[in-house]
């Protein structure tokens, strides 16, 4: 599995962000490719054009703190970014952030920080040398097989994709799954969307993007996959169709 010089990037920035002691853990699409990584897995996944993450302190943070601390953080580790707030967080909303090229002012990725919602499990990685705080295996599984439990699957499509990854390289562990969920205060649902929505599920995935000429694999490959690997957990009657 390669990076590109986006990735790497962004990875600086993560490192650069851990090494500072912001309150800061990471998530998402970065976070997965890093544990997929250290797992082992050898193929191209889909790519990202943003962070994800969280940010935790005991007091709500201002629009001010939350750039001076990115910014200063950067400035510590050599990387020469200007870091511009977008949209402030409230509630059941993240903050946004836009990092650009100051020289000619190219957004090159943005950021979605989360503050201060419930304490996720975490563990530090290394990517290329460059080393963060990101959610754990189990909380990344927990939150992508709730999602996909849901209506909401359609619009969770990614999610699916991701399973697919870390069907290949993570056993299912029931009962780690069920602890992980009830930490998180997550439930899982009766899958019915992923159930029952074969060709609306396709559609959906048939629009989802894969960009940097990563393959795309067939629909009904990452379908009946991840599938079998959610066998434990899917309605009793759902497993034999």
């Amino acid at each position: 599995m390669n990076l590109s010089a986006e990735e790497k990037l962004m990875y600086a920035v993560m490192n650069a962000v851990f090494s500072s002691g912001i309150p800061i853990d990471f998530k998402g699409a970065m976070v997965l490719k890093a544990c997929l990584l250290e797992a082992g897995f050898p193929d191209e996944i889909r790519h990202t054009a943003d962070i994800d993450a969280n940010w935790y302190s005991d007091s709500p943070p201002s629009a001010e703190q939350l750039v001076e601390s990115l910014e200063a953080a950067l400035q510590e580790n050599g990387i020469n970014l200007h870091v511009d707030l977008y949209r402030m967080y409230g509630e059941g909303r993240s903050a946004g952030f836009e990092l650009s090229d100051p020289s000619t002012g190219e957004i090159l990725f943005t950021i979605d920080m989360d503050v201060n919602r419930p304490v996720q499990p975490a563990q530090i990685y290394e990517v290329a040398g460059l080393r963060f705080r990101g959610i754990s295996p189990d909380q990344m599984l927990a939150d992508k097989i709730s999602a996909i439990s849901t209506g909401k699957v359609l619009r969770r499509i990614k999610d699916v994709v991701d399973l697919y990854y870390l069907s290949q390289v993570f056993e299912l562990d029931l009962d780690r799954l069920q602890q992980t969920l009830r930490s998180s205060g997550k439930i899982l649902e009766d899958f019915h969307g992923f159930l029952g929505a074969d060709e609306e599920l396709r559609h959906a995935y048939e629009k989802f993007r894969f960009t940097g000429g990563v393959n795309k694999p067939p629909f009904d490959e990452v379908y009946v996959k991840v599938k079998a690997y959610l066998k434990d957990v899917l309605p009793t009657e759902s497993v034999d169709r």
